[in-house]
């Protein structure tokens, strides 16, 4: 009882595949979503102030929580 009938088999282990993308193909993408979310802290952040693109309130209560979830003072 102490030989095993059983042969070991190597498992082949597989390496990940790391796909190299060229600066030129991300930089558009990335300055994009930059600019996006530039937007996105503007409205949320800074609108209702003296930099106010819309008039009124309703920019402000759209954004109104998210200006208390980030820190954004707003009364």
């Amino acid at each position: 009882m102490a030989q095993s009938a059983i042969t070991p088999v190597e498992i082949p282990v597989s390496q990940p595949v790391v796909a190299k993308l060229p600066v030129r193909v991300v930089a558009p993408w990335a300055a994009f979503f930059g600019l996006l979310m530039l937007v996105l802290l503007y409205f949320v952040g800074a609108e209702q102030g003296a930099f106010s693109v819309f008039s009124g309130e309703g920019v402000h209560e759209w954004v109104h929580d998210g200006r208390h979830l980030l820190g954004f003072p707003c009364h």
